[in-house]
């Protein structure tokens, strides 16, 4: 059985220990962080893990907010009220329709699951940024 690498700490006193995430950041084979070839990678979010596996369904995302795009304007969802939930109900309406056993959606010709998808982003992103938004003006109001 092959024996699991401890997780090195650095001797720099500047050397970064936590990740974004929490979690101690190690290079994977074990380097120090100053050795050549290091990378304190080991522990850390592996997007391409998304973006590279599952390229054919976010092209059809990307399709669903370039349609949008043309449609109303680049960038126009994040200005709609009360988007997170208009875009919600959008959702459901999609995922009401695969229900229905309707796979395309009539009016973009693109799947109903892209859309779906992309309505679950739009909301997850502007509930991140209004949590963002927050966080600062709370901050800048006690600070």
């Amino acid at each position: 059985m092959k024996e699991k690498k401890s997780k090195p700490k650095s001797s720099h006193p500047l050397a970064p220990q936590h990740s974004t995430y929490g979690a101690v950041q190690y290079d994977p084979l074990g380097l120090d962080a100053h050795e050549p070839g290091a990378k304190l990678d080991a522990g850390k979010l592996q997007a391409g893990l998304v973006l590279g596996e599952f390229a054919f369904a976010l092209q059809n995302v990307a399709a669903v907010g370039t349609m949008g795009a043309l449609k109303y304007s680049p960038r126009g969802w994040l200005s709609v009220p009360e988007g997170e939930a208009r875009y919600s109900d959008a959702l459901w309406r999609h995922l009401l329709a695969l229900s229905r056993r309707e796979e395309i959606d009539l009016e973009s010709g693109l799947p109903h699951m892209a859309h779906l998808a992309w309505n679950a982003l739009a909301i997850m992103e502007l509930k991140q940024r209004n949590k963002i938004a927050s966080t600062y003006v709370t901050e800048s109001k006690n600070g």
